[in-house]
């Protein structure tokens, strides 16, 4: 999840940077929002995997592999917001089977990828609309 997470901010960010066009300046806000939220997201599931005990895995190495999503440079802007919404309709089926598979066995974990699913939901949204509105 971690993985996840720091593959869509550095996907997001070079999306942001890279977007041209007529309406690229409200999809380059949203790309930047969506960046920061997913940063976020990491923090929180790094913060988690310390209360539990572990250490968080920000290595550079092989992080690509431990993703779920993947980092995808994209074209043009049709391209970038078709790719961010791939990724984001990913990490909701993803954090689904997580959530499913905690059930009741770590309350806590199981609320903050609830919460960090249920933003991940609203960016796809987002994504969808953006499409609609610039294809």
């Amino acid at each position: 999840m971690l993985a996840t997470e720091l593959v869509c901010v550095l996907r997001y960010k070079r999306h942001y940077y890279m977007a041209q066009g007529i309406n690229s300046d409200s999809v380059k806000e949203e790309f930047k929002q969506h960046a920061a939220d997913e940063q976020e997201h990491a923090d929180w599931v790094a913060e988690r995997i310390t209360q539990l005990g572990g250490d968080p895995n920000f290595s550079p190495e092989g992080l690509a592999t431990r993703a779920h999503s993947e980092y995808v440079e994209g074209k043009g802007l049709v391209d970038m917001i078709k790719e961010d919404l791939v990724a984001e309709r990913i990490a909701v089926q993803t954090y689904s089977e997580i959530i499913r598979w905690i059930g009741d066995g770590d309350p806590t974990t199981k609320i903050l990828i609830e919460e960090i699913n249920k933003k991940e939901e609203e960016h796809a949204n987002d994504m969808f609309d953006l499409l609609a509105k610039v294809s």
